[in-house]
């Protein structure tokens, strides 16, 4: 297995993790199938059939904007966040 500084973090809630700027109100929540679980304002969630894209643009409409969200270890770049975030409510 390759070693990841995110490991940590994806142990306990999965391959996606969605960091939003405010802390959402609820520990949980589901997009399409996928069910997230938050802890302070780090959600995470096992990984889902969608595209990756896809998958932040759901998170957003639930906990609003984010100021990062990774896939695997590997983080969004600026441009991808930027557009997911313009699919926050």
């Amino acid at each position: 297995a390759a070693h990841m500084p995110a490991a940590a973090l994806a142990q306990w809630g999965g391959p996606y993790a969605a960091t939003a700027v405010e802390a959402p109100s609820k520990s949980s929540f589901v997009t399409q199938n996928t069910i997230w679980k938050c802890k302070d304002a780090v959600c995470t969630a096992p990984r889902a059939a969608s595209q990756d894209k896809v998958v932040c643009e759901r998170v957003v409409r639930n906990v609003g904007a984010l100021a990062a969200f990774t896939v695997g270890g590997t983080a969004f770049d600026a441009e991808a966040l930027a557009a997911c975030n313009a699919r926050a409510k």
